[in-house]
């Protein structure tokens, strides 16, 4: 059998970095590139129903093997990485037992994972860490949980004489740009509820997830020559700044943790004539959500009567919502991974999501789907890193949800 480290080393080295720019689905060739090998896999192992759909969507079902009724569950994870780092030509490395020191990811560049910047890395000393070579992301956001879900599947495949429900398998492209539920069909995937595993480090398990939006914001300027530009001149650039010192500075993500919500500058460009801003808005709170959005569209509004002409143009639109609305009703399935995890020797941390899963918006189309870790660190950079244990550990934990089910302990 092919472990899920195995796994990842091998699903790595597929370049599915997505693109919000592109406009279709899958934003990017690679995903189905990916996604070709992965039905063809899920195909060799004898799953039934096995599709992959022309918006890179992977289905397919392990059928049950007990005569009694079990729920269906499903498990699903993303196949493409994050748009913020390169993942063209990833070159993991591992390290075995580590010794709790600096990690040389890149000699050359003099790129280093070190404890003094990252401390948790010294939680495991001794044991088998899979990095990058510094110069891309890993990519175990989320490649980790696509292969500690096949390296699970595999496993009931052959050992044929433990029992199991009936098992739905599906990946997604498109996630990390906030399109992975855009095209899901959750008649066709067919599952009663499921989990996604796309966690941070060992142990996470995720309910409750940001409200999240993004902010477009364009600005008109009117270019002058500046020799002769007094009160004509009127600078985009400059007014971005003013629009952008109206957000609260402490309420950046970098000032913010646990249940705090942020207001997030992910990019700006701009000329005399024009400029254009784009934060990402977060809140757990659902109210809180709502007021935030109201700020940017009273900032705009408060630009444009200062400057007495419509400069300011706003662009508001809504991505995904808190998963807690629809999960807490059947709060059941997060007790029994919770189970599953005590029951495999794995501490839980229930925690809120910093963040969003495919699970959010797919619990608000009717399919509840908490979230369970992977193991990575670091996620969408080059100092991303995962243990192998905790590799090890998320498909112990998958197996043990699928046993709980079985045995009927809910």
């Amino acid at each position: 059998m092919y472990s899920a480290v195995e796994r990842l080393l091998k699903y790595v080295k597929f370049n599915t970095k997505s693109d919000e720019n592109t406009r279709v689905t899958p934003s990017t060739k690679g995903q189905l590139v990916l996604g070709e090998e992965l039905k063809k896999e899920l195909e060799e192992l004898g799953l039934k129903d096995v599709s992959l759909d022309k918006n890179g969507y992977i289905m397919a079902t392990l059928p049950k093997n007990v005569d009694k009724e079990v729920k269906t569950i499903g498990f699903i994870a993303h196949m493409d990485t994050s748009p913020d780092m390169t993942a063209d030509n990833v070159k993991p490395q591992v390290v075995e037992n580590y010794d709790g020191k600096d990690i040389i990811l890149n000699q050359k560049e003099n790129i280093i994972l070190s404890p003094s910047d990252f401390p948790e890395i010294t939680r495991y000393i001794g044991k088998t860490l899979i990095t990058t070579d510094g110069t891309t992301l890993l990519g175990a956001d989320d490649k980790a949980g696509v292969s500690e879900i096949m390296a699970a599947i595999e496993y009931l495949v052959k050992n044929p004489q433990i029992p199991h429900g009936t098992i739905k398998v599906g990946f997604t492209p498109d996630e990390e740009i906030g399109e992975g539920a855009d095209h899901f069909d959750v008649e066709k995937f067919g599952a009663e509820l499921a989990y996604t595993v796309d966690g941070g480090e060992i142990g996470e398990l995720e309910y409750e997830n940001f409200n999240a939006a993004t902010a477009k914001i364009h600005i008109k300027g009117r270019n002058v020559h500046p020799g002769t530009a007094k009160n004509k001149m009127i600078s985009s650039m400059h007014i971005a700044n003013e629009f952008i010192n109206l957000i609260p500075n402490n309420e950046r993500p970098e000032y913010t943790e646990g249940y705090e919500g942020f207001y997030h500058l992910i990019s700006i460009s701009g000329e005399v004539e024009e400029s254009n801003l784009a934060f990402i808005v977060r809140d757990f709170d659902r109210d809180n959500f709502e007021k935030r959005k109201k700020l940017i569209i009273s900032i705009g509004e408060f630009i444009n009567q200062k400057y007495g002409d419509k400069l300011v143009e706003v662009n508001i639109k809504d991505q995904y919502y808190n998963m807690k609305e629809k999960v807490e009703p059947v709060k059941y399935i997060v007790d029994i991974a919770y189970k599953a995890m005590e029951q495999v020797d794995v501490t839980p941390k229930v925690s809120p999501i910093r963040g969003g899963t495919d699970g959010a918006r797919l619990s608000f189309m009717g399919l509840p789907t908490p979230n369970l870790f992977t193991g990575g660190h670091n996620f969408h950079g080059k100092y991303e890193f995962i243990p192998t244990f905790a590799m090890e550990k998320a498909v112990d934990v998958i197996l043990k949800i699928i046993e709980i089910y079985v045995k009927d302990e809910i």
